[in-house]
């Protein structure tokens, strides 16, 4: 039951989604199907990614309002905590948002590597492929020399580590000091993103870093549209 729910609901739409990109946008070239693919999913979440926006900024907010609340009864932490309840009540903080927009785009990672570990060859396509969409023959997995499909690649796992590494870097660039947890965490994290990468299919890298530069991309243009308000 389960495993047809997974196929007939997920993997079959996605896949032939996928299958329809390569056809008819990214003109037979797999690795920008994905790319195509990964962005239009991201524009789909984007009233969630919204939200969480805001909610980030609701969240900086409160925790000013509860730092101040405090401060104020110190000497009393009963009240300190039912201020706190009440600020936290009053932003409607929820962090739903996020963690649907950060679920869907790892159920996509999970059902892109299945279809690249199944296969996308041969009687499998056409089995896989709903009548309205074509048949594309034998499809191209090369993308700029690169099999999207092949294992152990350096050269991809390692752009979207580095990237990772810019963005966090980027993202702390007004903090003064840094302490071991933090400076720890600044290296360790892109690293692990490497190796993770590098045992997987070269399409995880390519998702990874399209879907990092689209974020960084929203962040951009919410900086210039609605520039943080000065206190």
């Amino acid at each position: 039951m389960l495993s047809y729910i997974w196929f007939t609901f997920l993997y079959q739409p996605l896949f032939n989604a996928l299958v329809w990109l390569y056809v008819n946008v990214a003109h037979q070239n797999l690795g920008w199907a994905v790319v195509w693919l990964t962005i239009f999913l991201r524009v789909l979440l984007l009233p969630f990614t919204i939200i969480s926006y805001r909610d980030v900024g609701r969240q900086e907010k409160a925790q000013l309002e509860a730092l101040k609340a405090a401060r104020a009864y110190q000497g009393d932490l009963v009240a300190q905590k039912e201020i706190i309840r009440d600020i936290m009540r009053k932003n409607r903080i929820s962090p739903w948002a996020k963690v649907l927009t950060l679920g869907v785009q790892l159920l996509v990672l999970v059902l892109l590597y299945q279809v690249f570990v199944r296969g996308i060859t041969g009687e499998k396509v056409i089995k896989i492929l709903y009548p309205s969409i074509d048949f594309p023959g034998k499809i191209n997995t090369e993308f700029y020399g690169f099999d999207i499909g092949a294992r152990h690649d350096f050269i991809w796992a390692g752009a979207a580590a580095l990237y990772l590494f810019i963005s966090i870097m980027f993202a702390s660039r007004h903090r003064k000091h840094w302490d071991g947890a933090s400076a720890v965490y600044v290296v360790l994290f892109p690293l692990a993103t490497f190796f993770a990468l590098w045992l997987l299919p070269m399409v995880k890298s390519l998702f990874i870093l399209t879907t990092m530069i689209f974020s960084d991309t929203i962040s951009v243009l919410k900086a210039l549209l609605f520039p943080a308000k000065k206190t």
